[in-house]
């Protein structure tokens, strides 16, 4: 029974939640003495102890599908295998790694890459990170330029791709609250002619 009493207090103390912080490089003991915690790659820092699959789809233009397939490529012609953590690659496989994914003709189905029968080139490309935004951004520039209904959309700041607008998506002043006041303004306007005519 004494023991039972001193248990008590122990389960009455209140603990405080702390919230899970996010940790980018936490050592298992498995690395060996050349692993990086954190790996530049395609202008992307990435967490050392994620293998070459999850870290090549962290990077921005490359997906679950296009990151296996490259994995898989990057195996059969560098000898990097997919279930490495990436922090455990030399150098000189990073840079073959990241020229790989720079350049993937060849390697990869074309239908995986993002520039399909690019306008400018009218070869199939994939860019990824600065290149893909910058990419985006010069296509809706050269649409409003050349004045097509998407290019105007776009201008306009309005739903391109032929979603409904009658009631979501709109911008500027707020419907409900300007009747509210119209209401208000019509009801003193009358007041006001009521009283004039007495």
């Amino acid at each position: 029974m004494a023991k039972e009493k001193e248990a008590k207090p122990k389960k009455e103390e209140k603990k405080t939640f702390k919230p899970a912080q996010k940790q980018v490089s936490k050592l298992t003991g498995k690395e060996s003495k050349n692993f990086k915690g954190i790996v530049r790659l395609a202008g992307k820092d990435l967490d050392g102890h994620l293998d070459v699959r999850k870290a090549l789809n962290k990077i921005r233009g490359i997906g679950r599908n296009l990151s296996a397939s490259l994995s898989i490529g990057a195996s059969t012609k560098f000898g990097i295998d997919p279930a490495t953590p990436i922090g455990e690659l030399s150098e000189e496989k990073i840079e073959s790694l990241e020229a790989f994914i720079k350049n993937p003709e060849g390697s990869v189905m074309s239908f995986m890459l993002n520039r399909q029968n690019d306008p400018e080139t009218g070869s199939d490309r994939h860019l990824i990170a600065t290149d893909l935004v910058f990419a985006i951004n010069q296509d809706i520039q050269r649409q409003k330029d050349t004045r097509s209904y998407v290019g105007w959309r776009h201008s306009l700041g309005q739903r391109v791709r032929g979603q409904h607008n009658r009631t979501t998506g709109r911008s500027g002043m707020t419907v409900g609250v300007v009747k509210k006041t119209l209401k208000q303004q019509a009801a003193a306007a009358a007041g006001e002619k009521k009283e004039e005519k007495k």
